[in-house]
């Protein structure tokens, strides 16, 4: 009988022979540090706002890598779509939210009133009061990341530059 392979490896990633599945390091504290650590060691050019917050530009939407709670245990991933909309498009940018909401478990997304008009955040957040492994942390960086991108360019597709009626969702 042989075993059936269920998923595909890349060869460049998959761990060598001599490998542990399971990774060594212990879960250890999370803190800005490892945070801009992980996202420089991808090759992201990260800086500090003047809040002292951890932030980047991807595809033109600014994110934030934010530890919060009483211990700063909380790791958030929040991002910000580049556009702001006008106060006309509420109901339909609610449609949209609701239905990402619906479908899928990240990222968190939300309509927010600013100065300006109306913003679109994305949102991961998890609890690390035990800590994370470097490997868990940047599975999570990742996920955050990645989904509020995929998000954003999602909402580039269902709302039109031009701010006239949006698509039926």
């Amino acid at each position: 009988m042989t075993r059936r392979r269920w998923r595909r490896e890349d060869p460049a990633t998959a761990p060598s022979a001599g490998t542990p599945l399971h990774a060594t390091d212990p879960p250890r504290p999370v803190d800005g540090h490892r945070i801009e650590a992980d996202l420089v060691g991808r090759g992201y050019h990260v800086s500090r706002d003047e809040e002292g917050d951890l932030t980047g530009t991807w595809d033109g939407d600014r994110f934030w890598f934010l530890l919060l709670g009483d211990d700063h245990e909380v790791l958030q991933v929040r991002g910000r779509w580049r556009r702001t909309l006008p106060e006309s498009r509420r109901s339909a940018a609610l449609l949209a939210i609701n239905d990402w909401n619906r479908e899928r478990i990240w990222p968190k997304a939300y309509l927010r009133e600013e100065e300006d008009g109306l913003a679109l955040y994305s949102e991961v957040s998890v609890d690390l009061e035990h800590g994370a492994t470097d490997a868990q942390l940047a599975q999570l960086v990742g996920c955050g990341l990645g989904t509020g991108v995929q998000l954003f360019a999602a909402l580039s597709t269902m709302v039109p530059q031009d701010d006239g009626p949006l698509p039926p969702g």
